[in-house]
């Protein structure tokens, strides 16, 4: 199995508002840069988008490493979903991207680790910079 390592962040102007997210794969000397924007979005939308659509292009099972300054996104993967599985997410925010978690998910596997935001991170500062510039794309067309 494939080792990847997955960096991702979410950015909302507003929240909701507009949303950019970003995410950078890494296999051996290689990378990969995501990343895209909606109107009208919260903040940990655009989190776990940037990890939907990193885990989307992957094209065989992997075991992946995310990192993420989100402890939603994080907890979400390593915590909760279990339980929001066993309560069909019955008062769970963003059901349907959890549910595409689910399905995007089920042939990796996938360790989440947080990272501090705004903190040095390399990896993390890259992804929190192109996200944000993607919100900003977006609300420049809106305007």
């Amino acid at each position: 199995m494939k080792k990847i390592t997955l960096y991702s962040d979410g950015s909302s102007l507003g929240n909701p508002g507009f949303g950019g997210w970003c995410a950078i794969l890494k296999y051996k000397d290689r990378e990969k840069i995501l990343s895209g924007a909606e109107a009208n979005v919260t903040n940990n939308q655009m989190e776990l988008m940037a990890v939907l659509e990193g885990l989307r292009v992957l094209k065989e099972s992997c075991e992946v490493e995310l990192y993420s300054d989100s402890k939603y996104v994080c907890e979400g993967i390593n915590l909760w979903i279990d339980s929001w599985i066993a309560k069909d997410f019955k008062n769970v925010k963003n059901p349907n991207l959890w549910k595409k978690f689910l399905d995007l998910s089920k042939s990796h596997k996938i360790k989440a680790i947080w990272v501090k935001g705004h903190n040095g991170h390399i990896e993390n500062e890259k992804c929190d910079k192109i996200a944000r510039a993607r919100a900003q794309e977006i609300k420049l067309q809106y305007s």
